[in-house]
Formats: C-alpha cells, sequence, structure tokens
C-alpha cells in the first residue's frame, strides 16, 4: 500500500496533537509534533535569555540548537529532545504557551524549523500537525485537515490540562491566551494560520475524541485506497 503525508493544520487545543497520534499509531507512521518543535526553541530562549528582537542572537542561538525525536519503547509515544535532554515535561508549561507564539513568528525560526520539517517527511508515511503544515511545510500532503472549535469549549480542555501542573490558573487566564495565540498565529508575516483550500475541515466542538479519530481515519483510508 503506498504511503502517504497526513497534514494536520488548525487553532491551539483543538486536540491536533491527540488525533495525530492515533491516526499514526493506526496507519504505523511516524508522528511528528511540529508545535513542540517551535515550543522546544521558545524554551531554549527563556533559558537562555535570547533577545527575540535581535536577529544576531537569534541565528546564534539556532545553530546552537539540536531538535530531534526519540520514541519511548514501552509506551511507544514519541518526545522531543533538545540538545539530548527530554524536555517534553516543560514546554507545555504557561510561560512557554506565552512565549511560542511570538518565536514562531520570526523568519529565521521558521525558516530553521520547516527545514527539519521536510527533512523528516522525504520518505512519507508521517502524520504532522502545526499551523502552517498543508500550507507551508507540505503544500502536497495527500491529506490536509484543518481543526477547529468553539474557543470556551478549547478553553475548557486546555484548562483540564494545565490544572494537573498548576491548580490555581484560571479558565479566564486560559481563553486569553488562546485568543492570543490565536490573533498572532493569523496575523503573523510568516506562514501564517490558514485554512488550505484542498482541506477537510473538522470542527470537533461537540465531537468526542473517538468520533473525531473515526471520521479521519476514514478521510484516511480512502486517500489511501
Amino acid at each position: 500500500m503506498k504511503k502517504i503525508i497526513i497534514a494536520i493544520d488548525g487553532y491551539s487545543s483543538c486536540g491536533k496533537s491527540t488525533l495525530a497520534r492515533q491516526l499514526a499509531k493506526a496507519l504505523g507512521y511516524v508522528y511528528i509534533d511540529s508545535g513542540a518543535m517551535y515550543r522546544a526553541i521558545a524554551l531554549y530562549f527563556l533559558r537562555n535569555h535570547i533577545n527575540e528582537t535581535d536577529p544576531v542572537a537569534v541565528e546564534a542561538a539556532l545553530q546552537q540548537i539540536n531538535l530531534r525525536f526519540e520514541k519511548d519503547e514501552q509506551s511507544g509515544q514519541s518526545h522531543i529532545c533538545l540538545n539530548g535532554e527530554n524536555v517534553e515535561p516543560f514546554i507545555r508549561a504557561m510561560e512557554v504557551a506565552e512565549a511560542v507564539s511570538r518565536v514562531a513568528a520570526i523568519k529565521a525560526v521558521r525558516v530553521f524549523a520547516v527545514a527539519q520539517q521536510r527533512a523528516m517527511g522525504g520518505e512519507k508515511g508521517i502524520v504532522m500537525d502545526g499551523r502552517d503544515i498543508g500550507t507551508t511545510v507540505f503544500p502536497q500532503a495527500e491529506l490536509k485537515l484543518f481543526m477547529t472549535a468553539d474557543p470556551a469549549v478549547r478553553a475548557q480542555r486546555r484548562l483540564k490540562e494545565l490544572q494537573q501542573k498548576d491548580p490555581n490558573i484560571t479558565q479566564e487566564e486560559v481563553l486569553s491566551n488562546i485568543q492570543m495565540r490565536d490573533h498572532a498565529d493569523m496575523n503573523r508575516a510568516e506562514s501564517p494560520l490558514q485554512q488550505a483550500p484542498d482541506a477537510v475541515v473538522i470542527d470537533n466542538t461537540a465531537l468526542s475524541t473517538e468520533e473525531q479519530f473515526a471520521l479521519a481515519l476514514e478521510y484516511a483510508q480512502a486517500r489511501l485506497h
């Protein structure tokens, strides 16, 4: 059976990563979390106090960053490593969430990340999620999905995830962060969040994780056959 590239784009906290992992597992594909790549870069910038507005400092920092995905043999899940360190536990913090849209909007950062993403997809058989996968990274992807949901519902979902690490965080804070990220993602100069003309839209406001997966798998199998 032929292998394809599945590109999943959409707004923050729409379950893109969950769906991408499910599809990759069902199809025996490699899952690449592009958002984790940008979060890891943002984490490096925060840790090393990189001035995001200084092009020379940004270029120098990028030369010091090595990103790769490693698969956990027990769980079968992949996690991102920043210069050899598994940073999965750190990249979901609110501090990183607030910085990642700014960092991802920097042209040099996007050029750096997109080059790595395209190399990872060279042999197909991958599922990648992000903001610009179907429009910029893999415009030739055989299946493009665009995820959306009501912002209030997205905030509720994200709140449950974040409260495990910070019980004091409020839904108002989370909703504000989501709205800020939506605005930044859609209005940045480099590769803004857009729906590809040939993308299939999945609004999961009222869908369960299982219903969403079943729908997406149907689309994938149709492309494969």
